[in-house]
């Protein structure tokens, strides 16, 4: 009988130590705080003010929802590149409805935000039961969404009439509650009950199975079919909520302002699975990724730095959170295959011991 191998044998992999992953989960927002005090101060007069922090929470709102949308469909291993062609739709519909159509403003809502539901539906069929990549499928909606846009305004801008549009409608964005903007709150709710989803519910645990391995979610009974659809669904419907958040802040419908928002935020769901949980896609990740990004952002801006740095700054940030969120993934698998004694998994199929299964 061969005996055990002790626990200095050479070929057990190390364990990460408890100071590395502190590292890891929480260099992010290390970082952010840094930046922060780095440009308070270079910047004691303008950047360390309330009215700064303000406009960090009220300006970020909308990428910072939008980025939220963008990690659901990550997590189970498919990107929407429909996110900024629906931000736009979904804005410009709003103002349609309401301005031109003469719809109450809760109603137009509503409706918006159904057709987001049913665009992130369209988006899963054609991943799932198309077979189409999610790349040219949500690229190729997202073409389809833009025509409709253009269709819709006839590619002008949709201006509300004299009396403007209702107050309770741009109340959405512009309303202050303990002297914090309104968004901000809805952007936090909505991280917190993406984080206990994914985190701590049933569904959540299927959706990183599906993403990680689909092929083991299918052999332990997850319809990783049903759940890809709902992940696009929540997406969709979240991108329509941030173009009625949208058309509160603007008050003018324009067709082509969704693209703007469509890099900011894949490099907030990118950068964000690398803290907290490093190596897989997390709601407070992201949130704490478009933070530390608003507060660069923020701070470049008011030394004065060229417009071109903002696309060159996230074309940067974007390609490190690429690299930074397959290094922790790999990290991860090692750390996985790292533990010991780790019991085998039981049979996927109940034939005689047979672990191959098939598909269900």
């Amino acid at each position: 009988m061969t005996a055990p191998p002790s626990p200095a044998s050479p070929s057990r992999p190390r364990r990460r130590t408890p100071a590395g992953h502190l590292v890891s989960a929480y260099g992010l927002p290390a970082l952010g705080v840094v930046l922060f005090v780095l440009f308070s101060l270079m910047l004691p007069h303008t950047f360390p003010t309330r009215d700064t922090v303000q406009s960090l929470l009220s300006n970020q709102s909308i990428p910072a929802v939008l980025a939220l949308a963008a990690t659901i469909p990550i997590v189970t291993g498919a990107f929407d590149l429909s996110l900024g062609y629906g931000l736009g739709l979904a804005h410009v519909m709003v103002l349609q409805l309401i301005v031109h159509e003469g719809w109450p403003w809760p109603g137009a809502c509503l409706v918006v935000a159904a057709g987001g539901a049913a665009v992130g539906v369209l988006n899963g069929v054609a991943v799932e039961f198309g077979r189409i990549d999610s790349f040219i499928a949500t690229l190729g909606t997202g073409s389809m969404m833009y025509a409709v846009t253009g269709w819709v305004t006839g590619g002008g801008r949709i201006v509300p009439g004299p009396r403007g549009l209702p107050a309770a409608f741009t109340d959405l964005y512009d309303s202050r509650f303990l002297g914090v903007p309104v968004p901000a709150f809805s952007v936090l709710a909505l991280a917190v009950a993406l984080w206990l989803t994914l985190e701590r519910l049933p569904l959540g645990r299927s959706l990183y199975v599906v993403g990680s391995n689909p092929r083991a979610a299918e052999l332990v009974g997850i319809p990783t079919r049903r759940y890809t659809v709902y992940a696009f669904t929540a997406s969709g419907l979240i991108v329509a909520c941030a173009g009625v958040l949208l058309a509160a802040q603007q008050q003018i419908g324009n067709p082509s302002v969704g693209l703007d928002y469509l890099l900011p935020a894949f490099v907030g769901a990118l950068l964000g699975s690398t803290a907290i949980r490093p190596g897989r896609p997390n709601a407070l990740g992201t949130l704490v990724a478009v933070t530390v990004l608003a507060v660069g952002l923020t701070g470049i801006g008011q030394l004065g730095a060229d417009f071109w740095t903002v696309p060159l700054f996230y074309g940067g940030t974007l390609l490190l959170a690429v690299g930074l969120a397959g290094y922790s993934a790999r990290r991860l698998r090692t750390g996985a295959a790292a533990v010991p004694d780790t019991p085998s998994p039981p049979p996927a199929s109940g034939r005689d011991g047979d672990t191959t299964g098939s598909t269900p």
